[in-house]
């Protein structure tokens, strides 16, 4: 498998636009479990105050929450999908994303790129974050904040 270098990406300060303008985060492949990282980050941003839904192919709750089987099955508005798919699903990802109207941001996390999806997803107006993890991202804005 080739890795792809990230060249459509967001900085740290639109990082830090997106973590203050977000409240809901779909993250897509959500693990139930616990020692599984997409659990550990989801569990992290729910307890930072965000509003997660579980996107996962099998199970009824995680984290407390109702799980859908796709982006398509959430009624109800999306700010951000966190993405813990293999880079060759973030096409069909970002397409749901267009499809949907209401997804501002892409984030691919850490180690996951696909800059063709990321494009997409950019020329129809999200942000697109890769290759970074929102807990990682979050943590370091708020030490940032109370540093100074």
């Amino acid at each position: 498998m080739e890795c792809e270098f990230p060249t459509v990406n967001s900085n740290r300060e639109e990082m830090k636009e997106i973590f203050e303008n977000t409240k809901t985060i779909a993250i897509l492949g959500l693990s139930p479990d616990a020692s599984k990282a997409s659990n550990m980050v989801a569990r992290y941003l729910q307890n930072a105050g965000y509003k997660i839904v579980p996107v996962y192919p099998k199970e009824d709750e995680i984290l407390g929450e109702k799980v859908y089987r796709s982006l398509a099955e959430i009624p109800f508005e999306i700010d951000m999908v966190d993405i813990f798919r293999k880079p060759d699903a973030f096409e069909a990802i970002a397409d749901a994303c267009i499809k949907r109207g209401d997804v501002k941001v892409f984030w691919g996390q850490l180690g996951l790129v696909n800059n063709a999806a990321a494009q997409k997803a950019k020329d129809a107006g999200m942000k697109v974050v890769q290759n970074y993890c929102t807990k990682i991202e979050h943590m370091m804005l708020t030490i940032d904040e109370i540093a100074y």
